[in-house]
């Protein structure tokens, strides 16, 4: 027993000193940092009264490291995310506001059901929305070297706002990954997309109105078709040739017309023939992540729609989810 007791005493103070190690590192990470954020056209005022409080923050490491898009099979992960409670809860947000939503799709060409779809897997309607310091969280993202250039840029955005006056820094909680609000805006998102639906002067995308219409200004703006499908779940022959087949988010390969693709898929005359000369990609989106995964199973043709929600968020398994409650709300809303 003592000697468990000395290891545990070890490893405690091993983990102490590595983590007084790392804070240290970030706090001279912070004052390069400045330097960037000065040549950028931040005041050293706005830097210091921003980011002086800002710590590093070793669960938003672990989390960066284990997401459920990277260890989930499609089946579980999309059916977590499409439950019958997930619809309800949707529905009753609908009655609430079914003025607002009605106006945000005429508006900008965007279906009530895929927005309604996005707001419940990102954000449970709103009751979700994060609690993590956003600023910590993107600076601990910065200083990690995993993502470092990407999330540097956003903290450099978000740093712009502030300066700019467009974003209160004390309201900036969220996700563990620097998204904000109802739909999960990224910084760049919020510069590029966010707009005042209510006329108030500000952006406050923590209400109902701001943030509804500037998701369907985003998604409208990158290039959403409403009335245009999304995927379609395919039967694929063992004869396919696997190049074809795309297992990462990254950059869909080897887009073709449906009806090039006809003689690999089993059950095609199950698909509308009006998709046949419409581009689509082939995705397996467990074949790289699930251990000893069907290489051809699950596999799902993906039409230019689901490439728009890659552009929301560059998962497989997210944009099949949202198409996913999408139709449940579309069959719900008929």
């Amino acid at each position: 027993m003592k000697i468990i007791k000395y290891l545990l005493i070890i490893l405690f103070t091993f983990n102490i000193n590595v983590y007084a190690d790392i804070n240290i590192e970030f706090e001279n990470w912070k004052k390069s940092f400045k330097k960037i954020a000065i040549k950028n056209n931040i005041s050293e005022k706005t830097f210091d009264k921003v980011m002086s409080n800002t710590k590093f923050l070793p669960n938003v490491i672990k989390y960066d490291r284990f997401q459920p898009e990277f260890y989930e099979d499609t089946k579980t992960y999309i059916s977590k995310r499409t439950s019958k409670k997930k619809v309800s809860k949707g529905l009753s947000f609908y009655e609430q506001n079914s003025n607002l939503v009605k106006s945000v799709e005429k508006k900008f060409n965007i279906e009530q059901e895929l927005l309604l779809s996005l707001m419940g897997i990102e954000t449970n309607f709103g009751t979700y929305v994060g609690k993590m310091d956003i600023l910590s969280s993107l600076a601990t993202l910065s200083f990690d070297k995993r993502r470092s250039e990407f999330f540097t840029n956003e903290l450099l955005i978000l740093l712009k706002l502030i300066e700019k006056q467009k974003i209160d820094y004390e309201t900036l909680f969220g996700s563990w990954a620097g998204a904000f609000g109802f739909f999960q805006f990224m910084p760049s998102t919020m510069k590029n997309y966010a707009i005042d639906f209510d006329n108030n002067g500000s952006i406050d995308l923590k209400n109902n109105k701001d943030a509804y219409a500037s998701a369907g200004n985003y998604l409208n703006q990158i290039g959403w078709k409403a009335g245009e499908p999304c995927f379609v779940r395919v039967n694929l022959s063992n004869d396919i040739p696997r190049k074809y087949l795309n297992v990462s988010a990254k950059k869909l390969h080897n887009k073709q017309k449906l009806k090039s693709y006809s003689k690999f898929i089993k059950n095609i005359n199950e698909i509308d023939n009006e998709y046949q000369n419409l581009q689509v990609a082939i995705i397996t989106p467990d074949k790289d992540i699930i251990p000893d995964a069907d290489t051809l199973n699950p596999a799902f043709i993906v039409f230019d729609n689901y490439e728009i929600i890659l552009q929301w968020n560059r998962s497989l398994r997210f944009a099949l989810a949202v198409c996913t409650l999408k139709d449940k709300f579309e069959n719900e809303l008929q």
